[in-house]
């Protein structure tokens, strides 16, 4: 077995090259710019099924990582759409004079709310000028006048002869001042003067007048006070009927003015409800003319004092035009940057009167996004949207109900006073909200409503299959970037290495990334580098330094992590044997970088019962994943070694200076590596790392991160001094996964680093002890000197053994009852 020669990965295979040949261009000005959407012809279907569906519910909830061409596919496709024609009516609010906390919703041809609006302003100010024209008009004042003096003259008259009867009955008619007014009073006449009640009733107490003769002018008195209250009772009748007579002149003169005005405005809007409205107008006016008479200066309450007079707006005759699609070409696309309440939903606004109170009307309602997208498609981010209270329940509502009701949210402010509740607004509104996988799920399994109002799901996938189409629209898409952002052009050269980083990031050979995010990145950091290069264009070593110095900005953690390495602080052997440890392969996800390193993975076998102890586990450092790798690999030495015998052992399982806890089942084969080095005691290469997850029958199974592993153990070993023998293990089934770092694909290809695919745990023993694995026999037993036959013969003694010290009933002998929980290999 020494000298046998293990089956290694081609080089070719080791890293897939761009062919330049199938590159018809040299540079990306020969190249058309990308106008079209990369690879996602699934999420593109969807999209348009729900764009072109007008049912109620079918919204489209679009999910995929960032980068994707999630916000330009939607963006694309609803341009390419026939929206011509669909321009949605204007939105206003008018006052409702019969009750005005509920105002009216009026809807009008896209451009005319603007218009309608506009003649309602125009009539107020022509009113406020003609009206008091009007009202001095000679006719007018004449009438006016008559009216006015046969009240007086009524009056008059009236008091003329009641002043006679005074006179007659000896009495006088004296006007009593009382502060700033003045009444009449009836007074006794005595010797030709007017005398108080009160003077004639001393006169009696002084016997200079008669009781009698006072009792009498009492009750006269009297009689004429009633006489007179009467007159004023006809008075007050007389004033209430000429203020009737005078606003029914009033009327007669302004009214068909007001309604030649009106009608002008019916003729241009003939639509039933503005004509209901411009009647409640009409009526409201001539309500309340004297608003529109030139008003009086009052005097102040102090003098000198000079309080401003707040002008009569006239407010409740404007419009308010709550959305105007008077320059709207189509169908409305709305996208909403910050999805709160009052920005989706609209709001009730407040102002601060002059005394200091909160007030509000319909003037005061405004839109929002959903409102100026009615007939339209509103788009915004699910996770901004679900994270502002109020508005995951207000969508719902309104995407269900199809119906919108502009409230006030106001959660700070404890006394409201909107007390508005305008009229609801039908609105047929397609929401296309931009969010994740999970948030979609999570919203599918726990809110029943989401399953109606999103019936659509455009799923972006981040990797497209590779082929030549592919490959020439990743140059457009190149090309349109060096437009959009000035760059210079790329040669094939270039071109080829940012195509080959597409394929890097995806993991796999056969794919491409759809994250043109990353790649528009790397484009603009090559152009930047191009630059300091003095190059015209951007060539292969300007995207290659792009991608070293971009790592190099993120790998401080991995530079730390090798430092402590060399320095001998993290224990990594990568050459000689050593019985019971090897080389497993981990990755450290930073989010923004992933690379791989070495950890040192030990096992120990004693004699007892104790099974499998998984270390990381006992410490609580391990991950449910990693834990079932340990119980398969426990099953697989059972299936293995324990058709014939039980297995009766004591083995720890630890992966040496871990610190911050293990997860995943990529060491699972590595720890079988390193249990079957132990009981067969044969020593393993250190200079071979591995990695591979392992199922029952001993299978080796793909594992992600190979790339990453693989260049790990390379940077170790390079450092430590690359001496032709180092290599690394990786499943079968990672072959077409692997885009490796050129300088990796030279080591290889000189001779100084192996990569073995392994296809099963007695390939991977061959080559990590040099020992052949041996089959098993017909009597159940395996080749002699094998590896197996070691395991197998060391299990043996060890199970005779703790069966001799069992029934020598020693003190101390290990106790029969495992500990509850642990992974065990008993047979």
């Amino acid at each position: 077995m020494e000298n046998k020669i293990f089956e290694e990965v081609p080089t070719e295979k080791l890293r897939w090259r761009c062919d330049l040949d199938t590159l018809p261009f040299q540079t990306t000005e020969s190249v058309s710019p990308c106008d079209e959407i990369i690879g996602q012809e699934r999420a593109l279907e969807a999209i348009r099924v729900g764009l072109d569906i007008n049912s109620i519910g079918y919204n489209i909830f679009v999910t995929g990582l960032a980068g994707t061409g999630r916000f330009t596919t939607i963006k694309c496709v609803l341009e390419e759409m026939d929206v011509k024609g669909k321009v949605p009516n204007d939105l206003c609010y008018v006052n409702n004079f019969r009750n005005p906390d509920m105002p009216h919703m009026v809807s009008l041809p896209a451009g005319q709310g603007s218009a309608f609006r506009k003649e309602m302003e125009t009539l107020i100010e022509t009113l406020k000028k003609k009206i008091p024209l009007m009202f001095e008009n000679e006719t007018y004042l004449n009438k006016k006048k008559e009216v006015v003096e046969r009240f007086r003259n009524k009056q008059a008259e009236m008091f003329r002869d009641f002043e006679k009867k005074v006179n007659k009955e000896g009495f006088a008619l004296v006007q009593i001042q009382m502060g700033p007014y003045s009444r009449p009073g009836i007074f006794p006449m005595v010797e030709g003067n007017p005398v108080n009640i009160d003077q004639l009733e001393t006169m009696v107490e002084e016997d200079k007048f008669s009781r009698e003769e006072l009792d009498k002018i009492k009750e006269k008195q009297a009689g004429l006070i009633n006489e007179l209250e009467e007159i004023f009772k006809e008075t007050r009748k007389a004033e209430k009927q000429i203020k009737e007579e005078l606003t029914s002149l009033d009327n007669e003169v302004i009214s068909p003015a007001i309604k030649d005005s009106i009608s002008d405005i019916k003729e241009k809007f003939n639509y039933q409800k503005v004509h209901q409205y411009l009647d409640e107008v009409q009526e409201d006016i001539l309500a309340n003319l004297t608003r529109f008479r030139e008003k009086e200066e009052t005097p102040p309450p102090l003098p000198g004092l000079v309080l401003p007079q707040p002008a009569d707006s006239f407010s409740e005759y404007q419009v308010n035009v709550l959305v105007d699609n008077s320059e709207t070409k189509g169908a409305p696309i709305i996208v909403e940057m910050t999805p709160n309440y009052r920005n989706l939903f609209g709001t009730i606004e407040r102002v601060v009167d002059r005394s200091g109170i909160w007030k509000t009307d319909f003037l005061r309602i405004k839109a929002g996004s959903f409102l100026r997208a009615n007939g339209g498609y509103l788009i915004f981010n699910a996770l901004d949207a679900l994270t502002e209270p109020w508005v995951w329940p207000a969508l719902k509502r309104t995407l269900k109900n199809q119906v919108i009701e502009i409230q006030t949210y106001d959660p700070f402010y404890f006394f409201s006073t909107s007390a508005l509740k305008p009229e609801p607004i039908e609105c047929n509104t397609k929401v296309i909200m931009i969010g994740d996988t999970q948030i979609y799920y999570l919203l599918y399994s726990l809110d029943d409503d989401f399953k109606k109002i999103f019936k659509i799901k455009a799923d972006f996938d981040s990797v497209m299959n590779k082929d030549d189409q592919k490959v020439h629209q990743y140059a457009t898409f190149i090309r349109k970037i060096c437009d959009e952002d000035r760059l210079r052009a790329f040669d094939k050269t270039g071109v080829a290495a940012v195509v080959e980083y597409g394929v890097k990031i995806t993991g796999r050979q056969k794919k491409l990334s759809t994250r043109f995010h990353l790649i528009a990145d790397l484009l603009r950091e090559a152009n930047y580098w191009a630059e300091k290069d003095g190059s015209q264009v951007v060539t292969e070593k300007h995207v290659d330094k792009a991608i070293e110095k971009k790592n190099y900005r993120v790998n401080l953690i991995e530079e730390k992590i090798q430092e402590m390495i060399d320095d001998g602080t993290i224990l990594i052997d990568s050459d000689g044997m050593v019985v019971g440890q090897v080389n497993g392969l981990s990755v450290y996800n930073m989010g923004d970088y992933m690379f791989g390193k070495p950890s040192r993975i030990t096992a120990k076998t004693s004699l007892g019962k104790a099974g499998i102890i998984n270390i990381e586990r006992e410490a609580e450092m391990s991950g449910p994943i990693h834990n079932k790798g340990v119980y398969i690999l426990a099953g697989y030495l059972r299936g293995k070694y324990a058709q014939d015998k039980p297995i009766t052992m004591s083995a720890s399982l630890c992966f040496e200076q871990s610190y911050s806890g293990v997860e995943g089942d990529s060491a699972s084969s590595t720890e079988i590596y390193a249990l079957l080095s132990s009981l067969s005691n044969l020593p393993l290469r250190q200079d071979i790392a591995v990695t591979g997850s392992v199922n029952q029958k001993g299978e080796i199974q793909p594992i992600g991160g190979v790339n990453e592993k693989i260049e790990g153990f390379f940077d170790v070993c390079k450092s430590k001094g690359l001496t032709g023998k180092q290599g690394v293990m990786i499943p079968h089934l990672n072959v077409d996964d692997l885009m490796l770092r050129k300088d990796v694909v030279e080591a290889v290809k000189e001779g100084k680093f192996h990569i073995y695919p392994v296809q099963t745990i007695d390939q991977g023993i061959e080559i990590l002890t040099g020992v052949e694995a041996g089959k098993k026999l017909e009597n159940g037993r395996f080749k002699e000197g094998t590896v197996n036959d070691l395991v197998d013969k060391k299990l043996r003694e060890l199970g005779t053994k703790i069966k001799e010290y069992e029934s020598g009933g020693e003190e101390g002998k290990e106790p029969k009852k495992k500990k509850k929980g642990k992974p065990s290999c008993d047979g």
